[in-house]
């Protein structure tokens, strides 16, 4: 009796165990764990798509991009889609000219036409500066009393007005019917027609080196101080650059009585900081202001804001220097030209006080 309770005990746990063996394989071939490749392939693609997204987000945002004024010529984000732009030639694109609109009047520091970018950290009273007297007077004979050079001749710009410029596009020429040859003859034209005798250096100080230009361009313009002691105002006329995003770039444009014009930037040096050897700064900052009022009551917008920095850009060596900047690289020629007729026609408006 005990033997064959015995035997079937054993035949019991047999079974038990052959049972829980096909559950245990069961379950092994019913649960198929995904393969680590699969995990890592969903993992990589959300994680690009999150940055295509936020990439596309920044792309929207720096398009959108307008200043805030009242005034009516204001380039808005619609604007740029249906101005009278062209597209490129059949050349490959290499990134879009974006149309852009700098403001004067969202300035920290303003007084009466006046609108400046200080960062130097000195006190500016444009106030006392604008009613203050120049040290010199313009004369109308025959000794030049204004040189107008370039530090930087072979700037250029786009040949017409596009929405995109092109992979083989130079934001550089020795061809000096479109560089910043070309600018400088229509102010001299300006001045010298006004009978402010005018000469005009076509010397291209950045080519075919860039660096030294202004060593170089210095050199021009004490010969010219040296033979010619008349001279009372050094103008260095140059182009800006402005990059929006990735390979985009912005032109910089208002409207005057209805036509695109390049805007133009009075960019003016100080001795401060570690800049040494500028005393008569202030007696450039004087001209530059009256230059900044009367373009803004004859031309309002045509001007951004005044900016003032700690540099000398050669505007050391005479007490009337100026830097003027019109555009960027990304404005068309035509809308730069028209921009140096306006500056022409305020400078001989200016001068012609200067009595």
């Amino acid at each position: 009796m005990q033997k064959r309770e015995a035997i079937a005990r054993l035949l019991i746990s047999y079974v038990l165990c052959i049972g829980l063996i096909i559950s245990t394989f069961y379950q092994i071939v019913a649960y198929k764990k995904p393969p680590l490749t699969d995990i890592f392939s969903i993992s990589n693609f959300s994680d690009n798509l999150f940055v295509f997204s936020n990439q596309k987000n920044e792309e929207i945002k720096a398009e959108s991009v307008t200043e805030t004024t009242s005034n009516p010529t204001q380039i808005t984000s619609s604007q740029q889609v249906t101005e009278n732009s062209k597209p490129a030639s059949t050349e490959a694109v290499k990134g879009n000219v974006i149309e852009k609109y700098i403001s004067p009047y969202t300035a920290p520091l303003s007084y009466n036409g006046v609108y400046m970018k200080n960062s130097t950290g000195l006190s500016i009273n444009i106030k006392n500066l604008l009613a203050s007297k120049l040290s010199f007077k313009i004369e109308k004979n025959n000794e030049p009393q204004v040189l107008i050079m370039h530090t930087h001749t072979t700037e250029t710009f786009l040949e017409e007005d596009t929405k995109t410029y092109g992979v083989n596009h130079s934001s550089r020429t020795t061809d000096n019917a479109k560089n910043m040859v070309a600018i400088g003859e229509i102010i001299a034209k300006k001045l010298n027609n006004a009978g402010i005798k005018t000469l005009h250096d076509k010397t291209q100080h950045d080519h075919p080196q860039y660096n030294g230009s202004y060593s170089r361009s210095a050199q021009t313009v004490n010969s010219y101080l040296k033979k010619y002691k008349s001279i009372k105002i050094v103008l260095d006329l140059h182009r800006d650059s402005v990059a929006v995003s990735g390979s985009d770039k912005a032109k910089l444009v208002t409207k005057i009585n209805g036509k695109k014009a390049a805007q133009v930037m009075l960019v003016m040096g100080s001795q401060s900081g570690s800049i040494k050897n500028h005393p008569n700064w202030q007696e450039n900052l004087k001209l530059a202001l009256k230059l900044q009022q009367t373009m803004e009551a004859k031309y309002p917008t045509l001007a951004r804001p005044l900016s003032l920095s700690s540099s000398r850009y050669n505007q050391s060596l005479c007490k009337g220097s100026m830097l003027i900047e019109f555009g960027t690289d990304m404005n068309s020629l035509d809308e730069a030209k028209y921009s140096a007729e306006l500056v022409g026609d305020s400078l001989v408006e200016l001068l012609n006080t200067l009595k």
